[in-house]
């Protein structure tokens, strides 16, 4: 597999917000448990912070990669080169190629808490997705490293 000029990876982390709420789900758990004792309470407090915490890391270890010759989103491998123009997305277009203008055919990769995204159209015959949508808080570096992939792939080709 050859190295692309441009890697490209990014962690789609939760926000700080969702540490805190995590702590107040331990919170709960722990007065919840608080009329059976203090021991039952720490546990509540402990047990109910890890379980969200794992919760909430799990949700934001989603990473999107441009390797080799294809870009990784998630559980999605796809070849650059079935890949045609990329279109950066700013909040307000993000939201909107989210909710009304998406087609329920499309794979997307979204997560609320990242305003800005990517548009990539897919252009595999092949393939009945019409485009990915990815959220990302680089989009224009994303893009850049596609381009690079897709210029480096004609060169060698």
């Amino acid at each position: 597999m050859q190295l692309s000029a441009s890697p490209y990876e990014e962690r789609l982390t939760a926000p700080r917000s969702w540490w805190l709420i995590s702590f107040l789900v331990g919170v709960s758990f722990a007065l919840i448990l608080l009329p059976f004792g203090t021991l039952p309470l720490l546990g509540g407090l402990v047990g109910g912070t890890a379980v969200a915490a794992v919760a909430a890391s799990s949700y934001g270890s989603i990473r999107i990669r441009v390797v080799g010759d294809a870009l990784i989103a998630g559980e999605a491998k796809i070849p650059v080169a079935a890949l045609g123009e990329a279109e950066i997305l700013d909040a307000e277009e993000a939201r909107a190629w989210r909710t009304y203008k998406a087609d329920t055919r499309a794979f997307m990769l979204l997560r609320s808490y990242i305003p800005t995204a990517l548009r990539v159209q897919v252009t595999d015959p092949e393939d009945p997705t019409p485009y990915l949508y990815l959220s990302t808080r680089e989009p224009e570096q994303l893009m850049a490293a596609l381009e690079s992939t897709r210029a480096a792939a004609r060169d060698a080709g």
